[in-house]
């Protein structure tokens, strides 16, 4: 039964039946958000939840116009939700590129289908680097797997005939055909299949710190809105409606309207653009992620070098020992071991012969052996590994030649030859030639690693090739540090590799635990680590990354934990994500310190109007104003402009540090202004547009010093926020409840804004100073 199911397959009747029966592997889960769930996404949030209880408020009161702000958290809504799905649209149609397969068996022909295709019996055939993808059993061949994805453990499990196969494990190496006993909702594929693709969580420093000041706010905004309100209606007395109204401008300032959405468009054009660069995010936060990261490593093999690999040279010896010749031993030995990573592709490439001897043993190759193995019956055993290994067991010793090769950057094998079967322990064997092998170094390379050092980001190369290799293809590419490397099998205890990591450049003989365990030590440190990788011994260290990036061509599993895919397998292209990236910090961060203006303003004035017993002075309207005017159109136009320049503080540090000042002399003037008005007998309502001129002034000021270095642009937006704002106030002065001003109110404010101006430029003096 299971030699025709191997060769045969499920028919294409028997394929129906179960796909009538539902005995499919499609599971019902959903890992991209539908339209309408952007949508409310969008509109069920913290800050709009306290913008609607206001407007209701408001609406209570009959206090229509003031409701304009509503207009802002409308267009906030619309903007976020269509930018969101608009950048759900093109990462879904890129993600078509990425789709997994599997191959099948189907009356008698190999056929790839996708994953969801697959029907319970359907006989699959796995080969390294596959992710299985359905609870399955194997019934012909030998396969390691990893089960990490499931245990957590790195180590490899040998599967043979009868053996279980669980979906979200991978083929580490060898091949074997397998026949699905599960399938969707019945095995383990769902939620390991989550496990892999899933975010590791918004690792973003700025949704963080706004969720930190959504929490604050929550605790400030409601009892300050209540004490506020009892004040007004019941200790002044003055009526419900304008105590509502004035309670609401309030806690309409203490929330930073548009910065969160800000955020998000700034993040969503970002993949957007780097989708048109062929660069497939996956996750939209770590665009910003990237941006913050301060150590890269890079895997060797497809990332400096092409991945191309070729056999350059071929040197035998001892041949007379065999009974058959070296080419006839590697052309029967990669023709049976099956395996499809680069280095025994082009072994296949240059041993082309057709040979083929009966089968005793085989032990496929692992990054952990480091060596594979056949046993041919009446012939004896053909071991291929590295140096190192296959050397510990003769007396062979390299050549100047062969170590000349590795100084160049080439790969060296070795062959060995054994009378007798070799199984899971290699014994004593000679060897018998030495396979050289080159794999062209990428273009852009020296540039990548030139670009990056300029950058500030420290280039770690981690590989498991020979350090003298991997120290020669990294002079070559253009490495300083390309002396400074370690071969980690030759450390005792993984433990001294937090002692270690950073002290070297290059770390040769990386086992795929260790390649995790380096990127906690780098963590450990206190640096952000990017992890580039396409094979499945990278996957570990790729969940443990901060920002983790593959290629289209890599392992399955590669592409489901990767967070950023590079579709044309150009590992230059991550300048463009690194510079993307630092664009939306940057411009956020500098934009951000307009809106904690008023945040920051309106909660000291909420708690000075608390202790005076007096009214805050200002009503919704004013504040849209504001919002619209000096805060929205200004960032607005500059988060979309270059700046990639080094990310050295903390955002809500910098943000807090650089409003702070501002929204200290707004309340200033306001204190002023309370003294003084008495004095010269200003009326209230000429007090009240004088303090809000003298706001909309310090935050223009701050919307200049947004935008220095000047260029036309930024001289254009500093030029129309100033004007826009004035001329607004003064042409819709009745709807925004403001009143005319005479001679001694414009000296007032020509005096006042004076001092507000030598005040900053004195903030600004002292910040340059220090």
């Amino acid at each position: 039964m299971e030699m025709r199911e191997t060769k045969l397959g499920l028919t294409k009747e028997e394929v129906l039946e179960r796909k009538e029966k539902g005995k499919i592997n499609i599971v019902d889960e959903k890992t991209v958000k539908s339209n309408w769930e952007i949508i409310s996404g969008n509109i069920f949030t913290l800050f709009n939840l306290y913008n609607f209880i206001i407007a209701i408020a408001l609406m209570s009161v009959g206090a229509y116009s003031n409701l304009a702000f509503m207009l802002i958290i409308i267009l906030n809504i619309c903007i976020g939700s269509f930018q969101e799905i608009h950048a759900k649209n093109m990462v879904a149609k890129l993600s078509v590129l990425t789709v997994s397969k599997v191959d099948v068996i189907r009356d008698g022909i190999k056929t790839s289908i996708g994953v969801d295709e697959v029907v319970l019996d359907d006989v699959t055939i796995l080969n390294m680097g596959n992710q299985i993808c359905s609870d399955s059993v194997v019934i012909d061949g030998k396969i390691e797997v990893n089960e990490s994805l499931l245990t957590g453990e790195s180590d490899t499990i040998i599967k043979m005939p009868g053996d279980k196969l669980f979906s979200g494990s991978y083929v580490i190496s060898g091949n074997c055909y397998a026949r699905v006993e599960k399938v969707g909702k019945d095995n383990l594929a769902a939620e390991i299949t989550l496990k892999s693709k899933k975010h590791k969580g918004i690792n973003s420093e700025l949704v963080k710190s706004m969720r930190k000041v959504t929490k604050i706010t929550s605790y400030i905004i409601i009892p300050v809105g209540l004490l506020l309100f009892l004040e007004a209606y019941f200790f002044r007395g003055e009526l419900i409606k304008s105590s509502v109204v004035s309670t609401s401008a309030a806690l309409l300032g203490m929330l930073p309207k548009g910065l969160v959405l800000l955020i998000s468009i700034s993040l969503a054009t970002g993949v957007i653009k780097l989708a048109k660069r062929k660069v497939l995010v996956q996750d939209l936060y770590s665009v910003e992620t990237l941006a913050h990261v301060d150590t890269l490593c890079l895997d060797k093999t497809g990332t400096i070098t092409e991945g191309k690999m070729q056999v350059s040279n071929v040197e035998k010896f001892n041949e007379e020992i065999m009974p058959i010749s070296i080419d006839q031993a590697l052309s029967a030995f990669v023709n049976e071991m099956g395996d499809n990573n680069g280095t025994f592709q082009a072994l296949k490439d240059y041993f082309k012969g057709n040979n083929k001897f009966e089968v005793d043993y085989k032990n496929s190759f692992s990054s952990e052996r480091k060596w594979s193995s056949i046993s041919f019956k009446n012939i004896g055993s053909i071991i291929v590994g590295a140096p190192e290994k296959l050397m510990a067991k003769s007396d062979f010793e390299m050549k100047e030649n062969m170590i000349e090769s590795q100084k160049q950057g080439k790969r060296v094998l070795l062959v060995g030859f054994s009378k007798d079967i070799v199984e899971d322990v290699l014994p004593n064997i000679e060897v018998v030639a030495a396979v050289e092998l080159s794999d062209p170094l990428r273009k852009n390379a020296r540039e990548m690693l030139g670009f990056f050092k300029g950058e500030g980001v420290t280039v770690k190369v981690i590989s498991g090739d020979n350090p003298i290799t991997v120290s020669s293809i990294a002079r070559q590419a253009g490495l300083e540090d390309y002396e400074s490397y370690i071969d980690l099998s030759t450390i005792e205890n993984d433990d001294e590799i937090i002692d270690i990591v950073d002290k070297y450049s290059i770390f040769a003989r990386v086992s795929p635990n260790q390649k995790s365990l380096l990127v906690q030590a780098l963590q450990s440190k206190g640096h952000t680590v990017a992890m580039t990788g396409d094979g499945v011994n990278d996957v570990i260290a790729l969940r443990q990354a901060d920002c983790s990036i593959t290629l289209p061509e890599a392992s399955d599993v590669a592409k489901q934990v990767s967070q950023i895919v590079l579709l044309n397998s150009d590992f230059g292209v991550l300048k463009d994500v690194l510079m993307e990236g630092r664009r939306v910090v940057n411009n956020i961060t500098n934009v951000a310190r307009i809106f904690f203006i008023k945040t920051l303003y309106s909660v000291m004035l909420s708690i000075l109007n608390i202790i005076t017993f007096t009214a805050f002075p200002f009503i919704p309207i004013q504040i849209t104003l504001i919002d619209l005017v000096i805060e929205g159109y200004t960032s607005f136009f500059i988060s979309f402009e270059p700046n990639g320049k080094q990310i050295k503080e903390s955002f809500l540090k910098s943000v807090l540090k650089n409003s702070f000042p501002y929204a200290l002399v707004i309340i200033i003037n306001i204190i002023t202004l309370y003294f003084l008005a008495p004095a010269l007998n200003i009326e209230v309502p000429q007090m009240t547009t004088i303090m809000y001129c003298m706001i909309g002034f310090t935050s223009i000021l701050a919307v200049i010093r947004v935008c220095r270095p000047f260029n036309k642009m930024r001289i254009f937006l500093c030029t129309t926020t100033a004007i826009g704002f004035f001329v607004a106030a003064f042409l819709f002065k009745n709807i925004l409840h403001l009143s005319n001003l005479g001679i001694q109110e414009f000296t007032v404010i020509l005096s006042m804004a004076t001092l507000s101006t030598i005040l900053i430029l004195i903030k600004n003096y002292l910040i340059r100073s220090k």
